[in-house]
């Protein structure tokens, strides 16, 4: 059964409604044929998927589901990349259907996807070693220690980036984005700073992130077969950096993991092997590459589209900036969080239409920590930055991204300026 839940609305005090394109598909086991919904099945082995892509790519994507919707319901059945679909636009059904346990659907993807993924992804086990791992994952990510580290980590790689902003030259918040989102994420996982390693690791993942959604063809030449050895060297250096830890241990008395491998390392499940480790690192960092930088990507984008926004955003991050300063006190994560998303619940999936972030056992345990990224990026932007957008348009499929990168012309604020 495919989810489209296909636009995302990250809530805000302030701004913005956001759409992303959403997609997950789900096999439903044991399904009988009288349950199924209308539909239809289009053509033979192609099935709708020409008509889906197409307008996929089009300024309006959202045609594709109105269509049937209007012929058949929000629940309807079709065929797209090569598998008969159920397509659920309705959000009670798509929330049920992410909330069942894996009994009822497990998930399921394209071809080419699981294949980079590999068998033991987080995002295709089920059961108890993917609860056991999303908890883990999950606890750390919330945990008071990281969310500061993230906020000193975005910092310091945002402020690094801006001083080399010039007035009167535009910068492109998309490209920004991705490389400082790459950043802290590769250090919350693995704890690799920037460097060789980095700049070999950002190459070959981009390489890989490439083969997401190519034809499902593995020989010389093709797109996956590219990826799948781009993945097999950053495999290499991850496992590299296990090996490392192995061999150095843990002194218990005293451990805090200081990222997302230590906290795995740590734990005695043995079905948690160096192979399974390190796949499953270069799966999690698809966030930075995608989810996150998105995310900037768009607030900056429908920003710069309300004056009335940006205003009010820029005067609540002003104020509280300058009160910290009276008081001689750093902006901590809580303050940070507190900016744009107000109004967004810790449970995305009971304040939204969709569920952007999954839910249930599949609910993204990074969450907060995009949340905390994006308003730490915004925070620097709106008291350092005004700035001119050029016009730009989003593109949907394969993945969201701004046609143009999202070219910005920025001026650098004087003391005081608003």
């Amino acid at each position: 059964m495919m989810d489209m839940s296909m636009w995302i609305v990250l809530g805000t005090a302030i701004f913005l409604t956001t759409m992303i394109l959403y997609r997950k598909r789900f096999r439903l086991r044991s399904l009988q044929r009288s349950t199924l919904p209308l539909g239809t099945l289009g053509w033979p082995f192609i099935g709708e998927t020409i008509e889906f892509v197409s307008c996929a790519y089009s300024d309006r994507p959202e045609t594709f589901m109105d269509k049937r919707c209007r012929i058949y319901g929000k629940v309807f059945k079709s065929h797209i990349f090569g598998s008969p679909t159920i397509v659920s636009t309705d959000a009670e059904v798509s929330k049920f259907v992410l909330q069942s346990d894996a009994k009822t659907f497990v998930p399921s993807y394209p071809k080419s996807l699981t294949e980079l993924m590999g068998e033991s992804s987080i995002l295709l086990i089920n059961g108890s070693l993917q609860r056991k791992i999303h908890g883990l994952i999950g606890a750390f990510f919330k945990s008071p220690h990281l969310k500061a580290q993230i906020t000193k980590d975005m910092h310091k790689y945002v402020q690094e980036s801006m001083e080399t902003w010039e007035d009167d030259h535009p910068i492109y918040v998309q490209d920004e984005a991705k490389n400082i989102a790459f950043q802290v994420l590769v250090k919350a996982l693995i704890s690799l700073n920037p460097g060789e390693e980095m700049e070999l690791l950002k190459k070959q993942f981009q390489e890989f992130i490439s083969g997401l959604m190519s034809l499902p063809i593995n020989i010389p030449g093709t797109q996956l077969y590219r990826s799948l050895k781009a993945k097999k060297k950053m495999a290499n250096l991850v496992q590299n950096i296990i090996q490392a830890r192995r061999k150095n241990g843990v002194s218990a008395a005293s451990w805090v993991p200081k990222d997302v491998l230590d906290v795995l390392l740590n734990d005695s499940n043995e079905q948690l092997t160096d192979d399974l480790l390190a796949d499953n690192m270069i799966d999690m960092m698809i966030p930075g590459e995608d989810s996150v930088p998105v995310l900037m990507t768009l607030a900056v984008k429908y920003l710069s589209d309300c004056p009335t926004a940006l205003q009010q955003l820029t005067e609540e991050n002003l104020e509280l900036k300058k009160l910290k300063a009276q008081l001689g006190q750093p902006l901590r994560w809580s303050d940070y969080l507190s900016l744009p998303f107000t109004q967004t619940d810790k449970d995305t999936s009971t304040t939204c239409n969709f569920t952007p972030f999954g839910g249930g056992q599949r609910l993204c345990p990074g969450l907060d920590l995009a949340r905390l990224e994006a308003s730490i990026f915004l925070h620097h932007l709106v008291t350092q930055f005004s700035w001119e957008a050029e016009e730009d348009t989003v593109v949907n499929f394969p993945t969201v991204r701004m046609k143009r990168r999202m070219p910005i012309w920025v001026k650098t604020k004087s003391r005081g300026d608003p």
